[in-house]
């Protein structure tokens, strides 16, 4: 057994020849096989007018993850609170929470995880927020979920986020980071760390140590926790997770555009998946021995105990067989269920 803890990040990716309606039952699927096989938590990110990947909305697409498992926590990786009032998303959590008592993370991002006229599209009446206010809609955020606005809120002691929940149907909060500056705030904040390791362009242990270094517990007494997320592709034989892999090569060799290509189309295009690109880390590609390896090398290097593997190929089947083949070799253990409680009548 490994100390190591794994969890999934997934994009939603749309495979050329599909729909996104494809993808998205395909991370449903996805999830309910990682449940099983005893991954610990399952994030799935916001994307805005993308071809290539089908989750532009987590705060559903988490509900329904959450309703067809049982065990498995479900979050956000995250939601690009730049876009939204925090007293939507405090609300929209504490429904998810009250919902899956125990089983939700709120994972919020700064970045606009689209491009610029997008963003406008999607602030539309709203004032479009730049990135420097971020720290304080993270600030007024907590406020919200936890009834304890700051002095100098305008909304303290007239607007509640509802429903009221108990405290284990409030989310925890993590930071998403892949740069420095995000994570200051979550030291600032006293709030865990997740660090996108699969695109981020900094030295990402560094930044994870400057977190530590800088990190002022909140009122509970918090300490630093960190999580990272790593591009991994495993397969039986290194060749058959090179094949795989090119196709997510592919796709980000040209520009993230389109549906995800089919090997062979990715092949015409000639990325090499283990071409480390400009400002982009290396994909963990190889068999279930070399994976291993290879994570919790990058594990030690963060000094942390819990990477999110963050896997797109064309074909779902070989995305599901990597999980499994990493889920064998770091000997994971299905989760125990939970008792399912009698149906009760009234009338």
């Amino acid at each position: 057994m490994t100390s190591l803890r794994l969890g999934v990040l997934d994009q939603s990716p749309i495979p050329s020849g599909s729909t996104a309606t494809d993808a998205l039952a395909n991370t449903i699927d996805l999830a309910r096989q990682c449940e099983a096989l005893g991954y610990d938590r399952f994030w799935v990110a916001e994307h805005h007018n993308s071809a290539g990947l089908a989750g532009a909305a987590p705060e559903i697409l988490i509900g329904a993850v959450a309703a067809a498992t049982e065990t498995i926590r479900v979050g956000s990786g995250g939601i690009m609170l730049s876009h939204y009032s925090p007293y939507k998303v405090a609300e929209w959590f504490k429904i998810l929470g009250s919902l899956h008592p125990g089983r939700i993370d709120l994972g919020l991002g700064r970045a606009p995880g689209s491009d610029p006229i997008t963003m406008y599209a999607l602030a539309q009446a709203n004032e479009l927020r730049p990135v420097d206010h971020y720290p304080s809609t993270v600030r007024e955020l907590l406020g919200f979920l936890h009834d304890d606005l700051p002095e100098d809120s305008p909304f303290r002691g007239k607007v509640r986020s509802v429903p009221s929940a108990a405290p284990d149907a409030v989310p925890p909060v993590w930071l998403l980071s892949s740069s420095p500056g995000s994570a200051s705030f979550a030291a600032h904040f006293g709030l865990p760390l997740s660090y996108a390791h699969f695109f981020g362009a900094g030295d990402g242990p560094s930044i994870v140590r400057g977190y530590r270094d800088a990190f002022q517990p909140d009122a509970a007494g918090s300490t630093p926790r960190v999580n990272i997320a790593a591009g991994v592709i495993c397969a039986e034989t290194d060749d058959e997770a090179r094949l795989a892999a090119s196709s997510v090569a592919a796709w980000r060799a040209r520009g993230l555009s389109g549906p995800i290509p089919t090997p062979e189309e990715a092949q015409r295009i000639g990325a090499d998946p283990l071409h480390v690109q400009p400002g982009r880390p290396e994909m963990i590609v190889g068999t279930p021995d070399r994976v291993r390896a290879d994570l919790e090398a990058l594990a030690a290097s963060y000094e942390t105990d819990e990477v999110l593997v963050v896997s797109i190929t064309w074909d779902h089947k070989t995305r599901v067989r990597s999980y499994e083949l990493i889920a064998e070799v770091f000997e994971m253990s299905p989760p125990a269920r939970p008792p399912r409680l009698a149906s009760s009548q009234t009338g």
